[in-house]
């Protein structure tokens, strides 16, 4: 018999300190401490020290998501990661610099980061190794990549130009076969960023998976899933929480496992030379992130499907800088809460990181309806593998009524903008940041205004604030 624990840490988001992070106590939600590279190094030390084989693998949104991160185009995050014990990654966010400079940054990482679904779109060559194999003891572990799937189906374009993305599913099995019977591999473990509904699919359609590190959907499993034999968990978001999962593997099959899901909190002595290196990357920083803008008086997370707070903050901001019917923004899930109190810079950019210009429109009513079916389908649809949205698209100025289990089309049953129901053929106007906010199908009149998000929502806490950004029940399940 043979043992080893593999830890995960997945969804990062770059968010390189101790920060806030929400924690459901009953019906309420409480705010406390955890996160940061150097916590992260810690505790994987510790559990070196402790296990006697330690796989440690990354699955993906680590490069992007903050303000260090998105103004260096994720080189603030080379230094850290060459001090972390991981020994492959894959990637989502990551892309948001274009394919070309990923692969610079991947280029200096002292692991793979690994895709077998990301095809170069002339050549139809892989962009990035498929698999790795890693030898610990006398343990054998063959590990494949799947990058996220959505990359080139709902992000904006300079994330996937020359290249193209599948789900996997078609490589898989040859993929095993070939890890199984020429690399001779005991164990066979995937780390993908596919999306937890995704992934349960996956591991439900390929034989032959014996772990399966979910990520993306920011999924907080206290104990994996087994589906089949393949075991699949996903741990958490921002850096909170790290997964460690032991297995006993015994002729090729796990026989016996247990799983922890660790939170790395403020108790937990940092690692100095992580610690100093965070130090330098932020410091040029600090003095601008660090100014406090604001005051809000409700506490903002996004950590709810339907609406959330955080984007009624960032939603109120653009209609307080530009007059329109409604507002729209994409159901983002990353960003770190921001508790009732002072709000700092660095808290506004850690909600829109990328800092994206705002944008007006003019749409007709059957649009937006159109557009929000569309996007109700891509959150809620039957196969998962066609899940390829966030959470429900966050709007402001309209009011809708809907039925998940209805099919594609037919989930808005009621819809009104600014109390009185919507009518097909009037015209609507709209401000909204991405063209996942709007995407570029809807709408005539289509207009950038000469102020980005962090700027819009700096002067709403200014000129109209505190901020007060309760759920106002956007969309009610009926």
């Amino acid at each position: 018999m043979k043992e080893l624990t593999i830890v995960q840490m997945n969804d990062t988001h770059a968010y390189f300190e101790l920060h806030p992070e929400l924690f459901w106590a009953g019906k309420s939600a409480k705010y406390r401490p955890a996160g940061g590279y150097a916590r992260i190094s810690a505790l994987l030390r510790q559990l070196e020290d402790k296990e006697k084989y330690l796989l440690a693998l990354d699955c993906g949104d680590t490069i992007h998501g903050t303000f260090a991160a998105v103004e260096s185009e994720g080189q603030a995050l080379v230094p850290i990661l060459q001090q972390l014990p991981f020994t492959a990654m894959t990637a989502h966010w990551e892309f948001a610099y274009g394919p070309q400079r990923l692969q610079e940054v991947a280029a200096q990482i002292p692991y793979p980061l690994l895709a077998a679904n990301c095809y170069d779109e002339e050549s139809n060559e892989r962009v990035f190794e498929p698999y790795t194999i890693h030898e610990t003891g006398s343990l054998r572990v063959g590990i494949v990549g799947l990058a996220a799937y959505i990359v080139d189906k709902v992000m904006p374009d300079s994330f996937s130009k020359g290249i193209r993305m599948t789900l996997g599913l078609e490589e898989l099995p040859q993929l095993i076969k070939t890890l199984r019977q020429e690399e001779k591999a005991d164990l066979v473990v995937v780390i993908s960023h596919l999306g937890f509904p995704q992934e349960m699919q996956l591991a439900q359609d390929v034989d032959g998976i014996d772990v399966l590190l979910s990520a993306h959907t920011h999924n907080r499993l206290w104990a994996p899933v087994r589906v089949n034999d393949t075991l699949v968990m996903q741990s958490g978001s921002h850096g909170a929480f790290l997964g460690a999962l032991a297995v006993q593997v015994e002729q090729g099959r796990v026989i016996d496992f247990r799983h922890r899901l660790l939170m790395v909190d403020e108790p937990i002595t940092p690692d100095p030379i992580v610690a100093e290196i965070v130090d330098a990357v932020l410091g040029p920083h600090r003095d601008l992130l660090n100014e406090v803008v604001g005051e809000t008086r409700t506490a903002l997370n996004r950590a709810t499907v339907l609406e959330s707070t955080t984007d009624n903050f960032l939603l109120q901001s653009l209609l307080h800088v530009q007059d329109a019917h409604v507002a729209f923004s994409h159901g983002w899930r990353y960003g770190a809460p921001v508790p009732a109190g002072p709000v700092t810079r660095e808290q506004l950019y850690n909600i829109v990181p990328m800092n994206p210009a705002l944008f007006t429109i003019e749409m007709s009513g059957e649009e937006i309806w159109t557009m929000l079916e569309q996007n109700l389908e891509q959150v809620f649809a039957r196969n998962p593998y066609e899940q390829v949205g966030g959470n429900v698209k966050r709007c402001l100025g309209l009011n809708g009524y809907i039925k998940f289990e209805n099919p594609a089309g037919r989930r808005l049953q009621e819809l009104f903008i600014r109390g009185e129901k919507v009518q097909p053929d009037r015209s609507y106007s709209a401000v909204f940041i991405t063209t996942q906010g709007v995407p570029e199908q809807f709408g005539h009149n289509r207009q950038k205004l000469d102020v980005r998000a962090v700027e819009a929502m700096e002067r709403y806490l200014q000129e109209a604030g505190p901020a007060r950004a309760e759920r106002q029940d956007t969309f009610t399940a009926i």
